[in-house]
């Protein structure tokens, strides 16, 4: 689907900038006006992550003239394997910071504005104002929604990212491009849909784990970064046909790339003819970390790490399970845990391996897988089971730091 350039060029390009970026003038689709609409941009990337560092660096060499970050976290030790934007003496320091020192380093020549806070619905809409496109490296689905809606209710269209394991995706989502003044940016967009056309409902509590627990290949990010920043490209300059209406699928393993259609839901909770989703909604509920049934199991039944190794130092009728992955077990562990991973709790092969005369005690990295397991065992008849609030994570923290995290 061909859109129009979402930026007008700016009056000029000076010296040094047509001299830093000669090797765009010299492409035909790309010129000095394409280059002065680069300058005139402003892009937003959401997150300095897996996704938003190569996406930052690139906008940065690229030379679109206003660069914004949105980042609350710090810079951790786990992240160095993909966040390339990160370097080892950045560890422990804000990643806003971190992405706009490295991106000034890239190019003097644009400007770089912090966005230091989480996202959310008080204060996405006073972000996101004023910018023409966003780049979403987001990495949960409650975000993703939300920038979703917030994008489509503003008018701003947005080049999405997913990555895991050896899989990414992209696409361009610019169904908000239909509330533009512009009647030819309005015809143009008239049948591109938004990520709930895909996505209607997020996937159940539990089912898609995120990267922190099933991992992601560190140069896929690269990958996907990089289509972002090309798609980016494309919509603030109007070259080639980007990916509206269009799902990039690439397979890092068989080195494939597939490309779907992507057509407008007339019954679309957001964008169609009968919306039902007219404002910002409570996107942690619509998603939910974990299910109902999960909540309702912890509730009541939920122990801290302290209060375990105190049961484990002073009780000999503990079965503590570790519904991990092996390759997580492999990394560290709680002393005294069997490793029965969530896969045998949900095909029921599990639950011949637990003991009748002891407490079963569940944990997890987090809390969130063994929460939904913890329902699966009060089903099954273990009604004093527990599960360990914070997982080996909080273990790790705060009773043997000794162990390394991930």
């Amino acid at each position: 689907m061909s859109i129009p350039a979402l930026v007008e060029p700016a009056a000029e390009l000076t010296v040094d900038e047509v001299r830093r970026y000669s090797r765009h003038l010299i492409i035909p689709d790309v010129g000095m006006i394409g280059q002065k609409r680069l300058k005139n941009a402003k892009v937003l990337v959401i997150g300095a992550g897996g996704l938003g560092s190569p996406a930052l660096m690139y906008l940065a060499a690229a030379g679109v003239g206003t660069i914004g970050i949105v980042e609350f976290d710090e810079v951790d030790e786990s992240n160095l394997q993909r966040q390339i934007i990160h370097g080892q003496s950045d560890v422990g320091r804000p990643k806003a910071i971190s992405a706009k020192e490295s991106v000034e380093e890239i190019n003097p020549l644009v400007k770089v504005v912090v966005h230091g806070e989480r996202l959310d619905n008080d204060n996405v809409y006073a972000i996101f104002e004023g910018y023409d496109l966003i780049v979403d490296g987001t990495d949960n689905f409650a975000t993703r929604y939300m920038v979703n809606d917030a994008a489509y209710f503003l008018g701003i269209p947005y080049v999405w990212g997913s990555i895991y394991r050896f899989d990414g995706q992209a696409s361009v989502y610019a169904a908000g491009l239909r509330n533009s003044d512009d009647p030819v940016m309005r015809e143009a967009a008239a049948e591109a849909p938004c990520y709930r056309c895909l996505y209607p409902e997020p996937p159940p509590p539990g089912m898609v784990p995120s990267c922190a627990e099933g991992g992601v290949l560190g140069v896929l990010c690269a990958s996907i970064g990089s289509i972002q920043v090309n798609e980016a490209i494309k919509m603030l300059t109007g070259m080639g046909d980007p990916l509206v209406g269009k799902l990039m699928i690439y397979d890092a393993l068989e080195m494939e790339y597939r490309k779907l259609k992507v057509r407008r839901d007339p019954n679309c909770a957001l964008c169609g003819e009968n919306a039902t989703v007219t404002e910002l909604i409570d996107y942690e509920s619509f998603c939910g970390a974990v299910s109902e049934e999960a909540a309702d199991a912890a509730a009541g039944s939920t122990i801290s790490v302290h209060q375990l190794k105190q049961w484990l130092d002073d009780r000999d009728d503990i079965f503590l399970v570790d519904v991990r992955e092996q390759v997580e077990w492999d990394i560290n562990r709680i002393p005294g845990a069997t490793l029965i991973p969530k896969g045998d709790f949900l095909n029921g092969s599990a639950l011949e391996k637990l003991p009748s005369d002891k407490q079963v005690v569940l944990h997890c990295k987090s809390g969130v897988r063994s929460a939904e397991v913890l329902a699966i065992l009060k089903g099954a008849g273990f009604s004093d089971a527990v599960h360990v609030g914070g997982g080996v994570v909080a273990w790790v923290n705060q009773i043997d730091p000794s162990q390394p995290s991930y």
